[in-house]
């Protein structure tokens, strides 16, 4: 990812980059068509698209996907194909941001200053931020039918729709509660991604409902986090999943009365490395580039506890502790 540390002067502070959610892996039958709407929400109110990855940093063996054609806008689109089609494909993005306005971004260092123009040029190299998505997209043998609500699972109400927007206060919980129905077909689960201590629960087949209570150390002035849900089913030996949705939660206005609820104590370590690149010099600004990445993870979601380092070959080390498994 690209983490841009220079201040903006429409807002008078850093960039924020865009959000959006996916699973880990995206299925259709072969004969099916299929659209998927990413999920494109940039707290600054910019311009938000999406490209396929093109070079060593963005992808591996950076070939996009045959079978899936891409929006600009973020829309990914499969047509149906042949049986000769079939497996699994890495769809490798990144998400961008431009301002819908020129703007300037300064960099202040002791007592001087360096500063570059951005434009509403939608060209790679006038971005802000560079956001990767990454999944598994599997075309599955052909279906009996496509009609959704048949093999396929199709939401009923009171599922929310792709994009809707709840707001709540910290130490607050959100229900979201999901209905989905297939006649010809199983349905076996609710395949989610959000904050790291969502829950979810069933009250019969095809009724789930995600829980979640943002904590103080989740709260940073009306940040938002998505939610992406699909509902999966089975027939024999198949499996069929619904479209994907997504939603959006905003955290604000801390109660008065609210207290900090203590984190739990810690019983298992993660490590994760990745590689960033960042307008500002690595050797002079260590401290301000490790505070930006890891802002920028806690709003994707992660614990307000990790511990980001930034090494000298350029990469990035994030340690998160987190609580007993099972």
């Amino acid at each position: 990812m690209f983490v841009e540390g220079r201040k903006r002067s429409d807002i008078n502070r850093p960039n924020s980059s865009p959000q959006t959610g996916i699973l880990p892996v995206m299925r259709v039958p072969s004969n099916c068509q299929r659209n998927i709407s990413l999920l494109t929400f940039d707290p600054d109110g910019d311009h938000v698209q999406c490209r396929h990855g093109s070079n060593s940093n963005e992808c591996y063996t950076c070939t996009p996907p045959s079978v899936l054609s891409l929006s600009s806008s973020c829309s990914l689109s499969f047509s149906p194909t042949s049986s000769s089609y079939e497996g699994s494909y890495a769809v490798q993005l990144m998400m961008e941001d431009f301002p819908r306005q020129t703007i300037t971004m300064t960099y202040y260092y002791y007592n001087s200053y360096s500063s570059t123009y951005k434009t509403t040029s939608k060209s790679s190299s006038s971005s802000m931020s560079r956001i990767p998505i990454q999944f598994v997209f599997k075309v599955d043998p052909a279906a009996p039918s496509c009609t959704a609500g048949e093999y396929l699972p199709r939401f009923l109400p009171p599922t929310p729709e792709h994009g809707a927007q709840f707001f709540i206060d910290v130490n607050e919980m959100i229900e979201i509660n999901i209905r989905a129905e297939a006649t010809q077909s199983e349905i076996t689960e609710l395949l989610f991604s959000g904050p790291f201590n969502m829950t979810k629960s069933s009250s019969g087949s095809g009724y789930f409902t995600l829980r979640w209570t943002p904590s103080f150390s989740q709260y940073d002035d009306d940040e938002t986090h998505p939610i992406c849900f699909t509902v999966q089913a089975n027939a024999s030996s198949s499996v069929y999943q619904s479209e994907l949705r997504c939603v959006l939660v905003t955290v604000s206005n801390i109660p008065a009365t609210a207290t900090p609820t203590p984190p739990p104590k810690p019983s298992r370590l993660t490590v994760v490395k990745l590689k960033i690149s960042t307008t500002l010099p690595l050797k002079d600004n260590k401290d301000e580039i490790e505070k930006a990445i890891k802002d920028e993870l806690i709003r994707r979601g992660l614990p307000a506890d990790i511990k980001v380092r930034l090494l000298s070959d350029g990469s990035v080390q994030v340690k998160n502790q987190l609580p007993p498994s099972g």
